[in-house]
């Protein structure tokens, strides 16, 4: 297996959106150890870091996210809902070589970008100049976001993770950070 089929792949964040389970959404598994609860603790913890409230679990959003990604692995590939798809809602992707990667991997996959943020009004909240370089970022921690919901999908060799947010982020002329 080439090393390309390790490298996990994420698609960026669109404005006015943001941005995650094994084809089985949160609600099913055990609270305590599951693996919802692991990546709402992985968003949570970095939300904390920046001085962020934390987020709930939206089982709402999870069944949303689980949609997608059954649908984003059917295809084999990312990109984001339709605009009607997400209803305001905020969205991440990533993707990933299946079982390679825990929760914590795949949530890391956005905090990653944190090295390339720098706080002001959005877009211009990157380091680079490209705001798309830290959007999955950016809705992680948007301020004003209270809710997410993630799901994973089994596609051909990947697993792809979509996480849904509310209310979404990335939302032009407001201040991040």
């Amino acid at each position: 297996m080439g090393l390309d089929r390790i490298v996990p792949a994420l698609v960026a964040g669109l404005a006015i959106v943001g941005v995650a389970g094994l084809s089985q959404s949160a609600e099913g598994q055990d609270r305590g150890n599951s693996f919802a609860a692991r990546l709402l603790a992985a968003h949570n913890a970095e939300r904390e870091r920046t001085g962020a409230a934390p987020l709930r679990w939206s089982s709402a959003l999870a069944k949303d996210a689980d949609t997608w990604a059954e649908a984003l692995a059917r295809k084999g590939r990312l990109e984001h809902a339709s605009a009607d798809v997400r209803r305001g809602m905020g969205e991440n992707l990533w993707m990933g070589s299946a079982g390679y990667f825990s929760a914590e991997d795949m949530i890391g996959g956005f905090v990653s970008e944190r090295d390339k943020f720098r706080a002001g009004t959005f877009p211009q909240v990157s380091r680079t100049g490209k705001w798309a370089d830290v959007g999955h970022y950016t809705q992680l921690i948007w301020p004003t976001t209270q809710e997410v919901g993630c799901a994973v999908a089994k596609g051909q060799g990947n697993d792809v993770l979509v996480c849904r947010y509310a209310p979404a982020g990335n939302i032009y002329g407001e201040k991040i950070g």
